[in-house]
């Protein structure tokens, strides 16, 4: 019975044990996940470095601001079809918020990114930031982040101090794979309701 009891249990072990993966095939895994980990850091980084920029161009209105408010819609692709619907390529896309004054700052108190269906994606700007004269601000929209689809859009809810002077929105979406370059641009157009 002990013998038998041995021989099932040494067949066990001789079952259940994988055999030693070659040393490339576990560099490889292991170079894998040092990439997933890298990327996981870098876009935490982003998101950080994203959070900082927005927080240290906060601004709270003050009680003697006389404004006027408009809203801007930006299409934006997450990527674009090819020879089918089975088929696409995704984009890098830079969202730049430009003011065009000279003299005066604008104001963007919210915006919101969109996907293709119309379900808000995420909000950019828990509080009211500014853009100094002539400067662009810019929101990057990374090529594996695909939600937005191929008909992605931002709404941005903007003020300013001066009628005559409105924040001007804008995007450049890009890929290249392989020798294939693949550029959009798209510009902001305001909304009247």
């Amino acid at each position: 019975m002990k013998l038998i009891s041995l021989c099932v249990l040494v067949l066990f072990f001789l079952f259940s044990c994988e055999p030693p993966k070659p040393p490339a095939l576990l560099e490889k895994e292991m170079k894998e996940a040092q990439e997933k980990i890298k990327q996981v850091q870098n876009q935490t980084k982003i998101k950080e470095e994203f959070d900082q920029n927005w927080n240290y161009r906060a601004y709270t209105y003050k009680a003697t601001d006389s404004l006027f408010h408009g809203n801007t819609y930006l299409a934006i692709y997450s990527e674009i079809y090819s020879r089918t619907a089975d088929r696409s390529f995704p984009l890098t896309a830079t969202v730049s918020i430009r003011n065009t004054s000279l003299q005066d700052s604008v104001f963007i108190n919210r915006s919101e990114y969109y996907d293709t269906h119309g379900k808000v994606i995420t909000t950019y700007f828990d509080r009211t930031i500014y853009v100094s004269p002539m400067e662009t601000v810019e929101i990057i929209i990374a090529e594996d982040h695909i939600k937005g689809g191929s008909g992605g859009n931002f709404v941005f809810h903007w003020s300013s101090r001066n009628q005559k002077i409105k924040p001007l929105f804008d995007a450049v979406m890009v890929s290249a794979s392989g020798q294939q370059g693949i550029s959009i641009t798209t510009h902001g157009i305001e909304l009247t309701d």
